[in-house]
């Protein structure tokens, strides 16, 4: 049975530990979508510390530290939306503690998650994505008045018939494209990967996919005309207004008011869609997103999902106890009906399910025809894809 789990685990990327609980590796899930290059595994995990540390227990210095900082600490009673806070954390707990038990108690997936670093292609077998030196912002290319200039260049196979943009040909011997970079639907209706140009950094499209990239408020040019045409599957990962980003210069965020004009009822599918929304753990945004923003689109609130986060070891990144700094984020998935009965689909997410992923980016779902709304997305290296 184990081996037959670690087969699959090779596969697809994702490892069964309980019912409702599973193991994600990002890298594995992202390479099914690329045939000629895969996602460099060493790259994905920058952030990944060596496997040779990973079982190290940490300093005794470190623990004093540790300590110190926790002494300094005096308890302070909880205002009544942290309370509320703490009965949803206190309701997870039991059911995140099982699923990072199950992880601790799967001895084989952990030999591989040591060395999930080095898990790379076989010499020859094909290109691997590596991140540029430097990257670039395409938050300040699209804010300049240049923004509807820019091109990007795209590179396909020559017996690829398949692929359409409306760009103007170049070169047909190279089958060689140009097509606006923003406020443009670029896609890749091919089998083979796309390899893009801009600014001298070079992109990869994935097959049967495309990107849109604009202002939030050009959103309003992806309603489909006919709504046989809209989506899936929704997924929205917003910049939340939160602190830690503010105090930090992360990333610039939007206040909660400006996602209410999100048209996420127009964007389905009219045999439905499922809508799946990242959310911090602060009580103030849950409460939005439950009595003002999901009515507002017409989103009925079906599960939650959650983001537990382990290191190379197993271990948690934090204390699941710590209140403003949780191991864990949260995604709502929600569903906006149609002419088709969901009852297929709430049968699947009836109940919360735990995924335990390598802290370094978020899961990736499995798509239909979906569509990723990243109103903002700190160090974007590539586009992201509306997979078909």
């Amino acid at each position: 049975m184990k081996n037959n789990q670690l087969q699959l685990f090779s596969e697809s990327g994702i490892y069964q530990l309980t019912s409702n609980a599973f193991f994600i590796d990002p890298v594995r899930i992202l390479n099914r979508s690329y045939t000629r290059f895969r996602v460099s595994p060493s790259t994905y995990y920058s952030r990944f510390f060596d496997s040779s540390n990973s079982t190290q227990v940490p300093k005794a210095s470190e623990d004093s530290r540790k300590r110190k900082r926790k002494q300094k600490k005096k308890p302070q009673s909880l205002n009544e939306r942290e309370q509320i806070a703490d009965r949803r954390h206190q309701e997870v707990k039991p059911l995140l503690l099982k699923a990072h038990e199950a992880l601790i108690e799967a001895t084989d997936l952990l030999k591989v998650l040591r060395n999930l670093r080095n898990d790379g292609c076989a010499v020859g077998e094909c290109k691997e994505l590596s991140e540029e030196s430097s990257e670039l912002s395409f938050m300040e290319l699209g804010s300049v008045w240049q923004a509807p200039l820019y091109e990007i260049v795209l590179n396909y196979y020559q017996d690829d018939k398949t692929f359409h943009n409306g760009g103007s040909v170049l070169a047909q011997s190279i089958e060689q494209s140009v097509t606006p970079v923003f406020n443009n639907l670029v896609a890749n209706e091919g089998s083979c990967d796309i390899e893009a140009e801009l600014f001298n950094h070079k992109y990869i499209i994935p097959i049967r996919s495309c990107f849109y990239m604009s202002d939030l408020r050009q959103i309003e040019n992806l309603i489909p005309a006919d709504s046989d045409c809209g989506f899936n599957l929704i997924v929205i990962d917003p910049p939340w207004e939160n602190g830690s980003a503010h105090q930090k210069l992360r990333y610039p965020t939007l206040p909660n008011r400006y996602y209410l004009s999100l048209p996420v009822k127009q964007l389905c599918h009219t045999s439905g869609s499922l809508v799946a929304l990242w959310v911090t753990n602060r009580e103030k945004l849950r409460g939005f997103v439950e009595n003002d923003l999901f009515p507002k689109w017409g989103v009925k609130y079906a599960a939650n999902f959650y983001w537990l986060k382990v290191k190379a070891n197993g271990m948690m990144t934090g204390e699941l106890d710590l209140f403003h700094h949780r191991p864990y984020e949260c995604l709502l998935l929600g569903y906006c009906e149609g002419k088709v009965s969901f009852s297929y689909a709430l049968e699947i997410i009836e109940y919360s399910s735990v995924f335990l992923v390598i802290i370094q980016g978020n899961p990736p779902l499995e798509k239909q025809v979906t569509l990723s709304i990243t109103v903002w997305y700190p160090k974007m290296q590539r586009s992201h894809c509306d997979s078909q």
